[in-house]
């Protein structure tokens, strides 16, 4: 087993300027009230302008990196905080660019042989270069319908939509353009939502109890992931056992195949017929009260604090 390192104190960073902002001031501070819990000192900052100098002047023992959005997911701050020598727990900078690039991840996901489903990135300037009504013709002749569309890069649902009929969807293209320049459309896959998180306590990648996600609305959306009510989760998935060891065995080979170490949690799809296809992966997962890994530890019968306390102590020994 990889050794640990003894902590005494943690940087937990949260905020930000994405639009998930709120959703990762309630990831952090839920991540400090766990480590506290547990005995480890834990601490919440911005990252702002006085965050190299504190990782200068009084470097912690660790970081928890509870951001969403592109700060938190796509790499850059992990690069910087390579610079700085400070550990961290989660990926690298290279496979948190790969895994926030939806069209980049599910091309390797491809390649790997873990089923995606058939999609296509169009940047808001080809869209409009190539005339938009010809465009959208054509991914309905291609991918046919319903469809799905989100930003190629982002979280939490913001700007993703169900498209079920030809004339909706370029009222959803503008509205995904709203929240990136880049539009992922995918074939719509039918069936039940499920989420595993994957974590890594030294002894290698392992996959949590599946959570199901039944949103009342029927969409999985900014809402239904953060306001208490509105969806219910089941923890562990209603799955039969062949099924729920290949929705686990699917989360790990995703895991695996972009590279990603520490933590994850990889969103899927179980269709009636009891086959499953990964839509994305989250390098950074929420922390609130209704987000799916704290969901998921508490399934497998672990303590979440002692679990970041892990994590902690892993990084910090790197």
């Amino acid at each position: 087993m990889p050794s640990t390192a003894q902590v005494d104190r943690v940087l937990v960073l949260a905020g930000g300027l994405s639009y998930e902002r709120d959703v990762s001031l309630r990831s952090g501070q839920r991540v400090i009230d766990a480590l506290k819990a547990v005995g480890v000192d834990a601490e919440l900052h911005d990252p702002d302008v006085t965050l190299l100098p504190l990782l200068r002047e009084d470097p912690p023992d660790a970081i928890v990196i509870a951001l969403h959005g592109g700060i938190g997911e796509d790499g850059s701050l992990r690069g910087v905080l390579d610079l700085s020598g400070v550990p961290y727990v989660g990926c690298d900078a290279r496979a948190a660019r790969l895994a926030w690039d939806k069209p980049s991840a599910k091309a390797v996901l491809s390649e790997a042989g873990i089923p995606t489903p058939e999609w296509v990135a169009l940047p808001h300037e080809r869209f409009s270069e190539l005339g938009a009504v010809a465009v959208l013709d054509r991914i309905v002749e291609r991918l046919g319908l319903p469809l799905m569309v989100k930003p190629a890069q982002g979280g939490s649902g913001l700007g993703a939509s169900v498209v079920r009929t030809a004339d909706a969807l370029p009222a959803a293209m503008v509205g995904c353009f709203a929240y990136g320049p880049t539009a992922l459309v995918e074939r719509y896959v039918g069936g039940v939502d499920v989420a595993v998180s994957v974590i890594d306590l030294g002894e290698g990648p392992l996959a949590l109890p599946a959570v199901e996600i039944v949103p009342n609305s029927g969409v999985y959306d900014y809402a239904a992931r953060y306001t208490a009510g509105v969806t219910t989760w089941h923890t562990p998935a209603r799955l039969k056992p062949e099924v729920a060891e290949e929705v686990a065995a699917a989360a790990l080979a995703a895991h695996q195949a972009l590279g990603l170490r520490d933590l994850s949690r990889v969103d899927l799809i179980v269709t009636p017929e009891g086959e499953c296809t990964v839509l994305e992966v989250n390098v950074a997962p929420g922390m609130t009260e209704t987000s799916l890994l704290p969901m998921a530890v508490q399934a497998a019968g672990l303590d979440f604090g002692q679990v970041l306390a892990k994590l902690v102590q892993r990084a910090a020994a790197r």
